[in-house]
């Protein structure tokens, strides 16, 4: 069984994200929360919602008493870039420079081991 859980157009770029999301793939739900709440890193907080997010779809889909976090397993995490904020920052002698504000899609798939 498979639940899912999507974070949509998230201020940080997807080469930042990436990082942090090689940290926890593969882990079940309480290593890997534990893993991320100890991360310095913006993204670590993301993904902690995101994937407290994945574990209680699957535990809300499957039942309360037949699951926990125990037996479930981070299959998948996926981040994908998303639309650019484009800002324009003055320069000398008139030019502009062009500032892109990144965004990424996160998807999380938890899996029962």
């Amino acid at each position: 069984m498979q639940a899912v859980a999507h974070a949509k157009y998230t201020r940080i770029s997807a080469k930042k994200a990436v990082i942090v999301a090689d940290l926890v793939r593969g882990m079940n739900i309480t290593e890997a929360l534990n893993t991320l709440q100890f991360t310095p890193k913006k993204a670590a907080r993301i993904l902690h919602k995101l994937v407290r997010s994945a574990a209680s779809n699957a535990i809300s889909q499957m039942g309360a008493t037949k699951l926990s976090d125990e037996d479930l397993v981070i299959k998948e995490i996926r981040v994908n870039g998303g639309p650019m904020m484009k800002r324009n920052q003055p320069r000398a002698r008139g030019r502009a420079f062009l500032i892109r504000k990144r965004m990424s899609h996160i998807t999380v798939v938890v899996e029962t081991k």
